[in-house]
């Protein structure tokens, strides 16, 4: 009986020493079995973190182009040093500086008829052309280009100026002792009213004519230039008095009106500049 014993004994070593082995094989066999339970929902959460990697990196900004900082200083680094910079839109800090001034003015009646006659033969046209050249003239020995240009000129269309000022005279029908003075009418498509504001004070106080604003007639309002100028361009239409109690002030001292407008003209430059 003693010789059995240690015959059993390896036995029951040689098959402890199997366990491990057999232990490994059902551990192995019970993570498969468990990964095939659950396989839709590891599926699910490696789609999952694929599709977070999709989103992210489509959405992600792209990186912008890089700003290189070369250190200088005895402590910094030996290496240049990028550094991402956002990708902004430059913006515009100061304005642009405005073009040359130009002036246009337009000599009523100029090229087209007389406009408004006297019994003596005096017309319209003439007092608006001696008044347009007087002003032109002051304006070029100011150094400010300046273009007389006719009723309906073919520049109009295209002509982009500072400003442009259209010169009329009134009737020289005697209608009563009222029938005397200007009046002014600003573009309806582009803001003139700094324009007209300057012309009015100055006028008003170089000529001491008075303001006419009721005898301000459509063809002002809707003068035909302008629905011709660039849209942009500030205009203005004056009627410089009325041909019969205004002629002296139209003609022999036609100095004074020409005057206003140019100091009109030089307050609205000042205003806008």
């Amino acid at each position: 009986m003693g010789a059995i014993e240690p015959i059993r004994s390896r036995k029951t070593i040689r098959m402890q020493s199997e366990l491990p082995d057999n232990n490994w094989e059902n551990s192995s066999f019970d993570w498969l079995h468990l990964l095939g339970r659950h396989l839709p929902i590891v599926i699910f959460l490696l789609l999952a973190f694929v599709g977070m990697g999709i989103v992210y990196w489509f959405f992600s900004p792209p990186e912008a182009t890089a700003e290189m900082i070369a250190a200088s200083s005895t402590n910094s680094l030996s290496a240049p040093i990028y550094k991402p910079i956002p990708a902004k839109p430059v913006l515009q800090r100061l304005a642009q500086s405005p073009g040359p001034i130009r002036i246009g003015l337009i000599s009523g009646h100029k090229g087209s008829d007389s406009g408004a006659v006297c019994d003596d033969g005096l017309t319209e046209a003439e007092i608006n052309f001696n008044i347009a050249e007087k002003v032109a003239a002051a304006l070029l020995a100011q150094g400010i280009h300046a273009d007389i240009l006719e009723e309906f000129d073919p520049r109009l269309s295209s002509y982009g100026g500072t400003a442009v000022i259209s010169i009329h005279a009134d009737s020289c029908v005697y209608y009563n002792d009222l029938a005397t003075g200007y009046k002014v009418a600003p573009s309806s498509r582009t803001d003139s009213l700094v324009l007209q504001s300057c012309i009015e004070a100055a006028y008003t106080q170089t000529t001491q004519l008075p303001y006419h604003a009721n005898t301000i007639t459509p063809h002002m309002t809707d003068y035909h230039a302008f629905r011709t100028l660039p849209e942009g361009v500030p205009a203005i239409i004056i009627e410089v008095g009325f041909m019969n109690l205004d002629r002296a002030i139209l003609t022999t001292n036609a100095d004074i009106p020409a005057a206003g407008i140019l100091n009109g003209i030089q307050c609205f430059l000042d205003s806008v500049q």
